[in-house]
């Protein structure tokens, strides 16, 4: 009977046995088995015809930048407009008060009709009028009494008349005379005197239509409209508050951003690149400039030559350019950042490899390069000029080769590769 229970007890244990024995050759055997290669993207070297490209260091700036300032003293009134919006030509945009404008106005017209009055009576000369017929009289009174002495002298002679009646004669003669000087010298006098009172009467005319016009002028500037299209600013005063007060207080400023106009300095090597002494200048305005933004995004309009500058500045070794382009809806805005690229010349049948597929390993530049039994062996390259987001390799890959732009870190020089063929973007506007 114990040596029956020895054997049942035996048969559970033996089992265990086995089944971990099997259990441990399992794991044994599936640890053996090698890990599949590693996935990596590749990309085919190119080899084409290529522009080659010189980029510059640029910033934005709008085409015409107005600052729209108070020109008047008064309350500003009214704001119409949304900060930071499009604004249009002839746009309201602000209301300074208009009634003590409006008030000045008035006064200056009555002024002005007052003038007009005082010119008119000026004008009807009714001293000069009564003078003349006074100095008329005179020369009557005269004319007869130098027909009495004529009449007389020759009567006296023959004692006709007595000497008493003729000198009589002489003293009313010499009388009107002195009258008649008299009369002239008045209506002289009055005759200047009335040219003054006119002449000053019209110049009070002219300056009191000089002040309606002012006038007219300062209440014209209580509306401020705006000078152009483009892209208001910030308001910099409340509605409320006293502007123009000593000096023409800014209120917000409207630029004009499309065409939009990029700045940025060319060396004098680059300048001889964009220009020969054959074409001065015409090759320059013909040629074609990419804007490529913060974001790596390129700006889908080309831009044209706008100024070139008369001479290199001698402290710097540089030129300044201004490039101009289309910015509908004024999409970019003044004082950004942005890289001006320009073709300057052409590769032909050029070797390009992926800019991403590019390692720096001490200083030489390599590239990873799956060859036909997708094993990767690492080649030295020595590159060339960039090309959008390829690089011109001069030596070191064929066309046709593929290299690793995804997946580097993963694999080692002789190691065995899964390659995936890169998925080829869209070319960017302009690139």
């Amino acid at each position: 009977m114990k040596i029956l229970h020895m054997r049942n007890l035996m048969v559970p244990i033996i089992a265990a046995s086995l089944i971990a024995s099997l259990g441990c050759k399992s794991k044994t055997a599936h640890n053996s088995a090698p890990p599949p290669p590693p996935s990596v993207v590749v990309a085919a070297v190119d080899q084409k015809t290529v522009p080659i490209y010189s980029e510059y260091v640029g910033q934005t700036r709008a085409d015409n930048t107005v600052e729209l300032r108070a020109r008047v003293e008064g309350i500003l009134q009214k704001v119409y407009f949304r900060e930071g919006a499009p604004v249009r030509k002839g746009q309201l945009l602000f209301t300074i008060d208009k009634r003590p404008f409006e008030a000045a106005l008035q006064s200056a017209k009555a002024l002005a009709a007052k003038s007009v009055s005082d010119l008119a009576q000026a004008q009807q000369r009714t001293d000069v009028l009564q003078a003349q017929a006074e100095l008329a009289d005179a020369q009557a009174v005269l004319n007869r009494a130098d027909q009495d002495v004529a009449r007389l002298a020759p009567l006296a002679k023959e004692k006709a008349v007595t000497e008493q009646d003729l000198d009589a004669a002489i003293a009313t003669q010499k009388s009107a005379r002195e009258s008649v000087d008299a009369r002239k010298a008045n209506l002289t006098n009055l005759e200047a005197a009335v040219k003054y009172t006119i002449e000053r009467a019209r110049a009070e005319v002219s300056a009191a239509n000089a002040r309606v016009v002012q006038a007219q002028l300062d209440l014209s500037y209580c509306d401020i409209h705006s000078p152009m299209n483009g892209i208001i600013g910030f308001l910099q005063v409340d509605e409320g508050n006293l502007v123009g007060r000593g000096e023409a207080t800014l209120l917000a400023t409207v630029s004009a951003s499309d065409p939009l106009l990029v700045n940025f300095n060319v060396s004098e090597i680059e300048y001889l690149k964009l220009t020969d002494p054959e074409t001065a200048g015409q090759r320059a305005g013909a040629l074609r400039f990419d804007l490529l933004l913060s974001d790596e995004s390129v700006h889908p309009y080309q831009g044209t030559f706008r100024v070139l500058d008369r001479s290199v500045d001698p402290a710097t070794g540089t030129m300044k350019v201004e490039a101009t382009f289309p910015n509908p809806g004024s999409y970019l805005r003044p004082g950004q950042f942005a890289r001006v690229r320009v073709a300057v010349a052409e590769q032909e049948n050029a070797i390009l490899v992926p800019q991403r597929a590019i390692q720096e390993l001490q200083g030489a530049k390599t590239v990873m390069v799956v060859d036909q039994e997708n094993k990767v062996v690492v080649r030295t390259i020595k590159l060339g000029e960039k090309v959008d987001k390829d690089v011109v390799v001069l030596e070191g890959l064929n066309a046709g080769e593929r290299v690793i732009v995804e997946g580097m870190q993963k694999v080692r020089p002789g190691s065995q590769v899964n390659p995936q063929i890169a998925v080829v973007s869209t070319p960017t506007a302009g690139g």
